[in-house]
């Protein structure tokens, strides 16, 4: 998958802003931005269903908009809100669905005995999806995206409602996907679930800010993290924020963690030092995280 100054106006504003990606086969490659970001815009606009402002987009060599209605085939689309018909059942919902993509009536039987073995849903085929809980509609929805074995799959934000056991089975199941053959683009803003991803685009107010794999970005993240622990850490915060090389400060347990803009971590030490020289503080530097390279990216971008 391969853009060019993919960009997208709703009149005076500006979703997305010329961004370029190159997305491989095989991987799963993650949005990364808050509410807003255009993540949803650029998913939309990859997949045929939004046409693009500017810009190119070739996606599983076909050039898009034009050949939208042959990618649409060839893809599968989750929503973040749950889009499947809540009076039915699941083994109606998925029958509906077969009939929708064309396959034949003993093809699809087959295929969603299939799924509901593979999704654990064999036990629930005749409930409604209104009676199903966040985690087993999911399960459903991934189960509908996954009906006529697509190529490339397309999930925005689909963990928004769903607790940390069935987030963290949804993630295995991506990989048995991507171990299939199959191209994964996920959106979301936790920041544990883009870790998992094998690259990663950060999103911020429509615009590209870094884009690499994880432990590129982390590597290359040109702050010093300072974790800081003692007595009154929400005065200590206070305070930290008003020291002109600190660009965040946020609190983890009984610590503090310090995102500095200095030369060299003895630099970034010796300021925090300094400013709160009279509180007994211990400081160690820390090596950065994904939130830490988010934060940055951020900081970047405002004006």
């Amino acid at each position: 998958m391969l853009t060019r100054g993919l960009s997208k106006r709703f009149g005076e504003l500006v979703a997305v802003d010329n961004i370029d990606l190159d997305i491989q086969a095989r991987e799963i490659y993650g949005f990364l931005g808050p509410n807003g970001s255009g993540k949803t815009t650029a998913i939309r606009m990859l997949c045929g269903l939004l046409t693009p402002s500017a810009g190119s987009v070739r996606v599983l060599e076909l050039d898009i908009p034009g050949d939208a209605e042959r990618l649409r085939r060839r893809i599968g689309y989750m929503t973040q809100a749950f889009s499947l018909y809540d009076d039915l059942s699941v083994e109606e919902n998925l029958g509906f669905l077969a009939r929708i993509h064309g396959l034949p009536r003993y093809q699809g039987g087959r295929r969603i005995e299939e799924l509901l073995d593979r999704y654990t849903l064999r036990g629930m085929r005749a409930r409604r999806a209104a009676d199903m809980s966040g985690g087993q509609r999911q399960r459903l929805a991934l189960a509908a995206a996954t009906l006529h074995s697509p190529d490339l799959l397309f999930l925005d934000e689909p963990t928004s409602a769903v607790d940390p056991e069935n987030r963290r089975d949804f993630w295995e199941k991506l990989f048995d996907l991507v171990d299939e053959g199959k191209t994964i683009l996920v959106s979301t803003h936790y920041m544990d679930e883009a870790e998992r991803c094998h690259q990663l685009a950060i999103l911020d107010t429509g615009r590209l800010r870094r884009q690499g794999s994880p432990a590129q970005l982390m590597a290359e993240l040109d702050r010093r993290v300072v974790e800081v622990r003692g007595h009154n850490l929400r005065q200590v915060k206070s305070r930290a924020l008003q020291i002109p090389e600190v660009e965040s400060a946020a609190q983890q347990g009984m610590q503090l963690r310090v995102l500095m803009n200095a030369q060299s971590a003895g630099s970034a030490i010796d300021i925090l030092r300094n400013s709160l020289a009279d509180a007994d503080l211990e400081m160690v530097l820390a090596r950065p995280s994904l939130e830490d390279v988010f934060v940055a990216s951020t900081q970047d971008a405002a004006p």
